[in-house]
């Protein structure tokens, strides 16, 4: 009998350090610029993304420190990610923290750290930089493809 994963044998506050870091698929988009609209949980995401983010990689290029060097960094714990109601339906935080199981094309499922990027679930190639943008043009790079449903499984 084949012994299930670690993400469908424990809640996510038991996870350790690893496995708490292994759940990230690498998508990016949580690395994205939001704007919050009029209402208090009304937010717009843009395809401008934080200086940090390596877009070959979808990851951090200072992971370690990113707190120091971009103080709008979020650390992500499983307390925090119950509250943040604007990350992203294809979170594998989000799907956990809502019971849910992570998608196919999580490198955890599938075994292929590339089926994110195969997926089209990443921000790979959709994306501006916020130092080659003016950042008081924020709102002219709102986008609707963040959620669309074609993106979640």
């Amino acid at each position: 009998m084949e012994e299930k994963p670690f993400w469908k044998q424990k809640q996510i506050d038991d996870f350790t350090k690893e496995e708490w870091e292994s759940i990230c698929d690498g998508c990016g988009k949580c690395c994205l610029f939001r704007l919050q609209g009029l209402e208090k949980d009304c937010f717009y995401t843009t395809n401008v993304i934080c200086k940090l983010f390596i877009e070959s990689t979808c990851r951090c290029s200072d992971y370690l420190n990113r707190e120091k060097l971009v103080p709008t960094c979020l650390v992500l714990t499983p307390q925090l990610i119950r509250k943040l109601d604007w990350m992203p339906e294809t979170c594998a935080y989000r799907l956990l923290a809502q019971g849910k199981d992570l998608a196919w094309w999580h490198p955890l499922v599938s075994g292929d750290p590339d089926s994110v990027k195969k997926a089209g679930v990443s921000v790979r190639g959709k994306i501006e930089f916020e130092q080659d943008i003016d950042m008081e043009d924020l709102e002219d790079h709102v986008v609707d493809w963040f959620d669309q449903p074609w993106m979640l499984y």
